[in-house]
């Protein structure tokens, strides 16, 4: 009887032990996926617009399509405060241009639509683009918006697409200028030269989201 005792003793202590060392072992798990769903891995995206004329579709569409897949965007132009959309949108802008720490960031997108020239007037602006492809972050542009970084010299040796027009600041069209900043113009909605994705305008938003998200995941 007392054999039989003992033998019930070491059984429950047995299993009492590799109890706990399961539960320790779902602790871990549990700590592990609160980290990885704590904004651990969450992509980051600055949207450059002008404080007022940017295209609300270039915009609206991507930011949309990028917080429904789970990434967190901040905007910034050359103030804090309302930004006020070419078709009357009103967003807010959270940071300065002075204020981008690029970074802090995993992609860099200008914005187009008639308040470009605002933004690529600013020396902040041409250097953040710059800061993006040195740091190697996804850099992109729509619409308007591509002069920018080929003022900023970043599209040197690459393809690129762009809203085709005359641009009265450089008194040429828009992919004459591109070319002459040493960019090769190709007529396409969306165009994609490693990390740096361009798009001609607000008609290929959508696609310009989805490829930028496919640059990130690489």
């Amino acid at each position: 009887m007392r054999m039989r005792k003992l033998a019930a003793v070491c059984l429950l202590l047995l299993l009492s032990g590799c109890t706990g060392e399961q539960a320790g072992i779902g602790g871990q798990g549990a700590a592990s996926a609160n980290v990885s769903n704590d904004g651990g891995n969450m992509k980051k995206i600055v949207m450059i617009i002008a404080p007022a004329m940017f295209r609300d579709e270039e915009l609206l569409v991507p930011r949309q399509y990028f917080e429904s897949r789970g990434m967190k965007v901040t905007l910034a132009s050359t103030k804090r405060g309302p930004c006020n959309g070419a078709r009357g949108a009103v967003v807010n802008s959270d940071l300065t241009l002075n204020e981008v720490n690029v970074s802090n960031f995993d992609a860099v997108l200008f914005v187009g639509g008639g308040g470009t020239p605002t933004i690529r007037k600013e020396a902040r602006a041409l250097e953040i683009a710059q800061e993006a492809v040195a740091q190697g972050k996804v850099l992109g542009a729509i619409c308007w918006a591509t002069t920018t970084l080929a003022k900023a010299g970043v599209l040197e040796g690459k393809n690129a697409t762009v809203w085709v027009g005359q641009d009265s600041e450089f008194g040429m069209g828009t992919n004459e200028y591109i070319e002459s900043m040493g960019a090769t113009y190709v007529a396409k909605g969306v165009v994609v030269d490693g990390k740096i994705a361009t798009a001609d305008g607000p008609a290929h938003a959508q696609e310009w989201a989805e490829e930028i998200e496919k640059l990130l995941k690489q």
